[in-house]
């Protein structure tokens, strides 16, 4: 981080603290994601580097039991451009919004830079290594179309067999240039055929169907108000094991960039408590080149540690195919990877 940066956050905090009156609790937590990686492409030179990948910094502070203010702060290291802050690492807000329970019956609304329906629930409930790979929608190796977080608003409902998240945003997403174009309604429903828990643990058990999507309102990146985008999720968890798998099309109107189609299966079996075996097949067509190339196929195997409840080790290979006879792939070669990582919560 930056120095300003530093600064900054000191202040937040002493100003938070100050006021800690005014407030009936703090909550401060901190997620981290540190690893090594050697990838290779066909026919070219290894890279291999020590990386800190993520680093979030988050507070709440709640007014009651249930509404709270949130800010999630997320360092990142600055690689494309010229600019003078390249190399350096950066922070940006990830989260800035606030929470309010039971605005409608059974409902809850986040306001400000809030959660996406899909992403968050996908990494809570089905694929649960953010560490070593976004979930499918987001991947660069997969569909590359949102990201997790936006300026909006987000209904969430929760009943005993049925949860949604349903919200208005700018539809930018939360590192790009929010030029007011980008309008877009968003939306997850999910039948909860079965859950044993009150809380997201892969120790639980639960059977899951949901169906989430998108359909732009105006103008926007993707150079229309045609974009839709519709995926369906089944994902069924016990001790033992999870699978899940999801199917998902993107389409642009006249604009083919950002339409595509493909779908994505996974898979955890965890024979001890402390050491479990992963695996995710990813399988994405892509329209034109300009969303990170044409027909892909992602590959992943990796064997988890649990050394304690807040501290994991995984070790995982992943291999990257794009379609040799599909020219929006011409000079993209396929890339094998081989990661080691310590995903840290405190």
């Amino acid at each position: 981080m930056q120095k300003k940066t530093l600064k900054a956050l000191a202040l937040c905090l002493i100003i938070v603290a100050t006021n800690a009156s005014a407030i009936s609790e703090l909550k401060f937590n901190g997620v981290h994601y540190l690893g090594f990686t050697s990838s290779k492409e066909d026919g070219g030179d290894r890279e291999s580097n020590f990386e800190t990948r993520r680093n979030y910094f988050q507070v709440k502070a709640y007014f009651n039991k249930k509404d709270y203010m949130r800010l999630t702060l997320d360092s990142f290291q600055e690689t494309k451009g010229s600019n003078k802050d390249k190399g350096s690492w950066l922070t940006r807000v990830k989260y800035a919004y606030l929470y309010l329970d039971e605005v409608l019956p059974y409902t809850g609304v986040e306001m400000g830079q809030v959660h996406r329906p899909w992403i968050d629930y996908e990494e809570h409930h089905g694929w649960w290594f953010r560490s070593i790979s976004k979930v499918f929608v987001e991947s660069g190796y997969g569909a590359h179309l949102i990201n997790s977080a936006d300026l909006g608003v987000n209904f969430k409902t929760k009943l005993a067999h049925f949860s949604s998240e349903i919200g208005v945003y700018n539809g930018e997403g939360y590192h790009a240039i929010e030029n007011g174009e980008g309008l877009s309604t968003e939306a997850r429903l999910t039948y909860h055929v079965y859950d044993s828990s009150k809380g997201r643990k892969p120790s639980n058990d639960y059977i899951n169907f949901s169906y989430f999507g998108i359909k732009s309102l105006e103008d926007n990146k993707r150079g229309n108000n045609d974009f839709t985008l519709n995926g369906l999720h089944a994902v069924y968890n016990t001790k033992q094991f999870l699978i899940a798998g999801q199917y998902i099309k993107a389409d642009n109107g006249n604009n083919d960039v950002y339409e595509g189609d493909g779908y994505s299966l996974n898979f955890e079996y965890r024979p001890m408590d402390k050491f479990w075996f992963i695996g995710r097949y990813d399988d994405w067509d892509q329209a034109v080149a300009s969303n990170g190339g044409g027909d892909r196929k992602h590959y992943l195997l990796g064997a988890v540690y649990n050394l304690y409840k807040q501290v994991r080790f995984i070790a995982n290979v992943r291999q990257t195919d794009y379609d040799e006879s599909d020219s929006l792939n011409a000079g993209i070669k396929d890339e094998t990877q081989f990661m080691l990582t310590a995903e840290v919560h405190w």
